[in-house]
């Protein structure tokens, strides 16, 4: 990746999203079986599969079935109806990171000098 003519914020690669009609039947599919599940799981709730041993671990099956289908839809998604974007970053030091100044990033005295202490304390927007 080259960063010549860019600067922080531009987007340097744009693809549009496929949209592919297989996807979309697949999502649609998907999503009525999502349907289906969660009704199967909320008609086991209301009644009472999960006071037994069997029936606890027949709801957790449901519920992992569900969110493994929700996982496929989603990924779906991301990969044929979004675009592929990639924006230009600033690459920051590391000392930037911990929020100091520059002048800040190889330490500085603990005892200081008191005069600059004092003015500082007087007037925060003093510079040295």
């Amino acid at each position: 990746m080259s960063s010549t003519g860019s600067t922080y914020g531009d987007i340097h690669r744009y693809e549009p999203a496929r949209e592919s009609t297989a996807a979309a039947i697949a999502i649609v599919l998907l999503t009525v079986v999502e349907v289906v599940f969660v009704g199967l799981f909320t008609f086991g709730l209301v009644d009472g599969w999960g006071y037994t041993g069997l029936g606890n671990m027949y709801l957790g099956f449901i519920l992992a079935v569900i969110f493994v289908d929700l996982a496929f839809i989603l990924m779906l998604y991301r990969k044929e109806f979004l675009p592929d974007v990639m924006i230009v970053k600033k690459r920051r030091r590391k000392w930037e990171d911990l929020y100091i100044r520059e002048d800040q990033q190889h330490g500085v005295d603990s005892v200081g000098n008191a005069w600059e202490q004092f003015k500082h304390a007087v007037y925060p927007y003093y510079k040295r």
